[in-house]
């Protein structure tokens, strides 16, 4: 889960001035057992949504993969959707998943940065730190999310630019995504999209190649130009098809994943970080303007409620808690 949708660029120099934060508000420790939010419940949405197409990509891998192993299908599916149990193992996040995301570990320096930053967030949760892995993606932007069931991912930009207070608010917000559980189900449709993912790609390949056949070798023939038109339209048709479920199942997903902000962003003030995440939202805003979608085509791609929306949020969270 990022921190904000759409981040812009990098803005040097100090755009807008803080308030010191004398430190997080711990009066009311709440429980770190991990619970069912909401958003981990309607995560499932996105799950629903892509399976069809699944099974319909798996059967095609599982038609290769038979010509050498005689495996049933529904085994052979319903091993690749157990399979997904290898990405919440905490060494396979470390090791495989976050360079995936492009996150490698912390520096020495990053890690003088995070680890004040991080020491807080657990033990307020009573949580150890071995559990967690954190990983730093280079990036020029303030951003952060969450994945599988232990990786959390800053920015380098982040690490560096935010104060002490105001990264604890942002680490606080990413084991929040952890704690509601809302990874869980995101994990599993991503893992389920990937030979759908794979077959739209190799049609759409393979659509080009006929048409560049087509043009290049029968030409000369109506009837050869008619098949190989026809051809051509076959492997679109079939790759929308794969790639509509995952159109639907992303947009599914971003809409979920607004309302994950939210339910985060709401336990990060029951941990006692609400205010220093209020300001580093309000950094975002000062860095890259305002992040309000301007048409509904935006609305509906935004993988974030804009920042300023959280931050009003946040605030009345504040208030109501005084």
């Amino acid at each position: 889960m990022e921190l904000a949708a759409q981040q812009g660029r990098q803005v040097a120099g100090d755009l807008v001035s803080f308030t010191p934060v004398t430190g997080p508000d711990h009066s009311r420790r709440p429980s770190a057992r991990r619970t069912v939010d909401t958003s981990a419940l309607t995560a499932l949405a996105p799950v629903a949504a892509v399976l069809p197409v699944f099974l319909l990509a798996i059967a095609v891998v599982w038609l290769v993969v038979r010509l050498v192993w005689d495996v049933p299908y529904w085994w052979f599916a319903a091993g690749y959707a157990a399979a997904v149990v290898v990405l919440f193992l905490r060494p396979v996040q470390q090791f495989v998943l976050a360079p995936l995301l492009g996150a490698r570990r912390p520096t020495r320096a990053e890690r003088g940065a995070l680890e004040p930053a991080w020491r807080p967030v657990l033990q307020v949760n009573d949580l150890p730190q071995r559990r967690y892995v954190l990983a730093v993606q280079p990036s020029t932007e303030v951003n952060a999310f969450a994945c599988g069931g232990h990786l959390v991912v800053v920015t380098s930009f982040a690490v560096t630019s935010l104060p002490r207070d105001e990264l604890s608010g942002v680490l606080a917000h990413e084991l929040s995504h952890h704690l509601g559980l809302h990874t869980v189900a995101l994990t599993l449709s991503q893992w389920l999209s990937v030979p759908v993912l794979l077959l739209a790609r190799i049609g759409f390949f393979l659509q080009n190649v006929a048409k560049a056949a087509t043009s290049s070798f029968v030409s000369h023939s109506s009837a050869l130009t008619a098949v190989g038109r026809l051809v051509a339209l076959v492997l679109t048709a079939v790759s929308w098809v794969f790639l509509s479920g995952l159109l639907l199942a992303n947009a599914l997903a971003n809409a979920v994943g607004r309302n994950a902000e939210f339910q985060a962003d709401r336990r990060v003030v029951e941990m006692g970080f609400g205010r220093p995440l209020a300001l580093a939202l309000r950094r975002v805003v000062a860095l890259n303007g305002s992040d309000l979608p301007a048409t509904w085509a935006e609305r509906l791609a935004a993988t974030h409620p804009p920042a300023r929306t959280r931050v009003a949020r946040i605030d009345a969270l504040l208030r109501q808690r005084r």
